[in-house]
């Protein structure tokens, strides 16, 4: 019998490619039943799948002498069993308190970095945890009474990146049976028999009411639920990732956080189940972690495709999303305006540190005029008339009475009407950078130069403007074809 549960379990372990020749596999193991299985069943293995197995064990400090009789039987199994183990102590309880976290979750976390230490130092490629279909069973219930989409429905996963969880194949009943079947004894935890964690009473109260009252195969049902969930999770996240690439475009800005565009016309060409997720995935990535992000969140972005341009909300994490005429921008909340004005030198090179880009002017000697039309411009390097120029330049951000020439015949433009005209998002008009001469604004980099300013035949002295932005190997020109300004 206990043959059949070690070759259940190594079925499992190849279908879900959890293991390979020469991988070293750190199991947790407490003590329990569970993980004391785990442990024999690994050893029972490593020689077909060729794989070592050191182990990993946490003290949490909470049981006093009982954890140290836990923590010497541990000692006892690996030195017969000839593995290697490595010993952590941790106060949990002051753990809890400085982090504002449960016990139970503090327990949780000190065993992962536990864990996650191990296979730095020790040369760990695989961490094995002892959950089993019970364990599923009762992850999927929890999850659900919480509120949970179809994510939290799949439970826990077989494999997930290094970790592994080889005794889903089993039922937390047979992980026993293999135990008494080979005489092996186990520690038991005072803890696992209260009620004091939120498991706890799902696994003694729920469960057993569903199993006894409803139906004695509940917690197969619901671990074979899990594993359908987690198919069409994956099947899910292939179409979000295709819809990602068609209708996201992600832009950064010097000093500022990741920001996202979301394009309206092809957001509303993919089915609802790709654009929900497809929205979480942006607010996660902007914010930086999906936690506190719920549906009322999503469900609220999803409207703004339905409202005018302008139009904003506020989400968790200082995250903010807003119409725009192309679709639905999310972001980080701009700090409030933060205006500059820095003199340019020219000729020479101008730091503005507002932006982290620097500015470079020089004069172009003995260059016919009629070649700057010709001269592989970038839209980050131009030339301009300097005889035109009245005052000193300057880069700046945008001031009330902003103006450029249009046309040839000296038509001039308001630089609001100008950013009204080409679509341009409110906040970013307000962290623009623009390369001015007095109220008229010679150059908006990337975007437009003044008519006024551009070299004719009667242009006498050439100013070559190039922006550059600074990185950490020096400079980063900026340049690219000129499509895009007029």
């Amino acid at each position: 019998m206990m043959e059949n549960k070690e070759r259940e379990v190594e079925k499992f372990i190849r279908k879900h490619g959890m293991i390979g020749k020469g991988d070293v596999v750190i199991a947790g193991v407490s003590g329990g039943a569970d993980s004391v299985c785990l442990l024999f069943v690994l050893c029972a293995l490593r020689e077909t799948l060729g794989f070592r197995v050191k182990t990993c064990h946490v003290n949490h400090g909470l049981r006093g002498a009982e954890a140290d009789e836990d923590e010497e039987y541990v000692r006892r199994l690996c030195r017969e069993l000839e593995v290697p183990c490595r010993f952590f102590h941790e106060n949990v309880e002051l753990i809890a308190a400085k982090r504002k976290q449960s016990p139970e979750e503090a327990g949780r976390m000190v065993r992962r970095e536990a864990f996650l230490a191990m296979c730095r130092e020790d040369g760990g490629t695989k961490i094995a945890t002892a959950h089993h279909r019970d364990d599923n069973a009762e992850t999927v219930l929890l999850n659900m009474a919480r509120g949970t989409g179809l994510k939290g429905l799949g439970g826990i996963r077989p494999a997930a990146g290094r970790w592994i969880r080889p005794l889903l194949a089993l039922t937390g009943e047979q992980t026993r049976e293999y135990l008494k079947e080979r005489g092996i004894a186990w520690r038991e935890d005072a803890t696992n028999s209260g009620d004091d964690y939120t498991r706890n009473r799902i696994r003694h109260n729920v469960l057993p009411v569903l199993e006894e009252q409803v139906n004695r195969g509940a917690a197969a049902h619901l671990d074979e639920l899990s594993r359908q969930a987690q198919e069409i999770w994956d099947y899910l996240e292939r179409g979000v990732d295709l819809a990602w690439e068609k209708c996201v475009t992600a832009a950064a800005f010097p000093g500022k956080a990741e920001e996202l565009v979301i394009d309206k016309e092809r957001f509303g060409q993919e089915m609802p189940a790709v654009q929900t997720q497809l929205l979480r995935r942006c607010l996660a990535r902007v914010r930086g972690h999906e936690k506190d992000i719920g549906s009322v969140h999503v469900t609220g972005v999803a409207e703004l495709f339905g409202k005018q341009a302008g139009r904003k909300i506020d989400l968790p994490g200082d995250v903010q999303a807003e119409r725009m005429y192309a679709g639905v921008r999310i972001a980080k909340r701009a700090e409030s305006g933060k205006e500059f004005a820095v003199r340019l030198k020219v000729p020479g090179e101008t730091l503005i540190p507002e932006t982290g880009q620097r500015i470079e002017c020089r004069f172009v000697e003995g260059a016919d005029p009629s070649a700057a039309e010709e001269i592989p411009q970038k839209s980050y390097t131009k030339w301009f008339d300097y005889d035109i120029i009245k005052c000193s330049l300057s880069a700046r951000t945008r001031q009330g009475g902003d103006y450029l020439v249009i046309n040839e015949s000296g038509g001039r433009q308001k630089l609001k009407a100008f950013f009204v005209n080409e679509k341009i998002p409110r906040e970013e008009r307000d962290r623009m950078l623009l390369i001015a001469d007095g109220d008229h604004i010679v150059w908006i980099p990337g975007r437009r130069m003044s008519r006024a300013y551009q070299v004719s035949s009667r242009t006498e002295k050439i100013l070559e403007i190039k922006i550059t932005e600074e990185t950490e190997n020096g400079r980063d020109d900026q340049g690219f074809s000129p499509g895009g300004e007029g």
